[in-house]
Parts: C-alpha cells; structure tokens; sequence
C-alpha cells in the first residue's frame, strides 16, 4: 500500500483514496462529501463510463426508442431536434437504462444475447475507467490545483478484476496509485440492499460467467424460455445470488490489496478530518 501508516496518511501531502464496495453503502456518500470541503478532486468511475465510453451507446438506444414514433422520427431525420443523455454524478439513470434487462420484449426485456452484448461493453468501459484514474489524478492536480483525490468506483468493479491475481493489471495499477478501501456491510446492511432492489429493480454489470450460469438455472428452475422471462423478476432472483458472489471478492480485494472500514464507520464521518482520523486509525502504527 502506498501509505505503511496511519501518520504515513495523515502527513502526505496529497492524499490518494479509493471506494469499493456495493452500491448504497457510503461510496458516493464519503466522496461527495470530500469534493464538497473544496479541497478534494471526485472521479466517479461510473460518470466516466457513461459519459467517455458508453455515452454513444446510450444515446443511439434513446434515438432506436424515438424513431418508433413517427412524430419524433422526421424531426430526429431533419436535424430539427437532439438527444442527449443528462446522466450526473447523482443520476445514472441512462446507464442503467442502457444496459436494459433480459426477457420478455413485451414487459420491456432484451433478447439474452443482447443483453450480454452490452454486459461485455460496460466490461471494457469499466476497465478503461479505471485505468483513466490515474490521467485524472494528473488533470486535478494540474488544472486544478487539487492534491488530493477521491476515486468513487462501480459496485461491479470486482467482475471485471481478479482480486486473487497478485499481477491483476488493473489493481496493480490502482494499488500504486490509491489507498484502496472496502466499505463493507453487515448482513443487516445486505438485507437492506434485496429490499431495496426488491421495490426498485436495477440493471447491473456482471461477470459474464456468473451471469450465464443465473441466466441457465433461472430458466431451468422455472421451466421457462427466454420470450416468457419477466425480466424484473430475472433481475430481483439474481441480485441477492450477486451480493453473495461479490462478497468473497471485495474479501480479497480489501486482504490482497487495501483495508476494510464498515459502512456503520463511514456513515459517522461528517467531515474530511474525521475521515482521516478513521483511515488513520484503520492503518495502525
């Protein structure tokens, strides 16, 4: 790790930290609240994904929907109107609308091979807006005059590395560069998330192995077909199958490659210097 210690952190001069963890566990949260004390830069992977690398995407999906209406179709042939997506830090919406859920075209699903498609490009865009971290570290400091530095990354950050890799490219790149740090939830935080998710289904990035073999026992469990899957219904199923395929992950990502605070620590941080305190606290002597 690039601080040995808790002075180590509290006397850099530039201070270097990264989030991981599932979202809705204090990532956006602690970083918002850094970007908001003026002295520190927040680089939201996610924002980066939507805007650099998913945004045509994204755009081209709200044009295919706009052209179905013939109204909306002549103006978007004749250059009258634009589309644009408006996704911000907070809102991350035309993501998630993007990557789209599978099954049932009729209750808004996409054929699984599609959807898998899109799974793969926000794989690729994930690794790409990680590894940009370090060109934005760079950029702040250069353009900005900040020196220390907030990495606010995906949920899904551990499917596309290998936590158990000691040579995983992209944490070998982030680890020299960042404090890594898992906010991790109780199981009481876990149950909180399904209710969540239960009331309010989400798309979500998965490892592509994962999502085939929940994709494969879904339908076999309920003797389904892919055009009768409800793909709120796909989605609910397999979100608490993915907090516990993601657990032992953050597990060794935190053990192999950082420090674990809970989300209980971090909800108690109302101030960058009571963050220090805690990461200072959490890397001991």
């Amino acid at each position: 790790m690039i601080y040995k210690s808790g002075d180590d952190w509290l006397n850099a001069p530039a201070k270097r930290v990264l989030f991981f963890g599932m979202s809705g566990l204090g990532k956006t949260y602690i970083s918002n609240m850094l970007r908001a004390s003026g002295d520190w830069f927040h680089y939201s992977v996610d924002y980066r994904i939507g805007t650099r690398y998913m945004g045509e995407h994204i755009v081209d999906n709200f044009k295919s929907h706009a052209m179905d209406d013939p109204f909306l179709a002549e103006l978007l042939r004749s250059d009258s109107i634009y589309i644009a997506s408006n996704i911000t830090f907070e809102n991350l919406s035309p993501l998630s609308t993007y990557l789209g859920k599978p099954g049932d075209p009729s209750k808004g699903g996409l054929p699984f091979a599609e959807y898998q498609r899109r799974q793969a490009l926000h794989h690729n865009a994930e690794i790409s807006a990680l590894l940009d971290t370090e060109h934005f570290m760079a950029r702040a400091k250069q353009l900005y005059g900040y020196d220390h530095f907030v990495c606010d990354t995906s949920g899904s950050i551990c499917e596309v590395v290998d936590p158990w890799d000691a040579s995983d490219p992209v944490l070998k790149k982030l680890s020299e560069t960042h404090l890594m740090v898992w906010i991790e939830g109780s199981d009481a935080h876990r149950e909180e998330l399904i209710r969540r998710f239960d009331k309010a289904p989400k798309p979500m990035c998965y490892e592509p192995s994962f999502l085939q073999a929940a994709w494969d026992e879904y339908l076999f469990e309920n003797k389904s077909v892919e055009a009768d899957v409800d793909p709120n219904d796909f989605v609910r199923w397999t979100y608490s199958k993915a907090l516990a395929h993601r657990q032992p992950r953050y597990e060794a990502m935190a053990k192999n490659w950082g420090v674990t605070i809970s989300t209980d620590q971090i909800s108690k941080a109302q101030s960058p210097a009571d963050l220090d305190q805690l990461i200072a606290r959490t890397l001991g002597t």
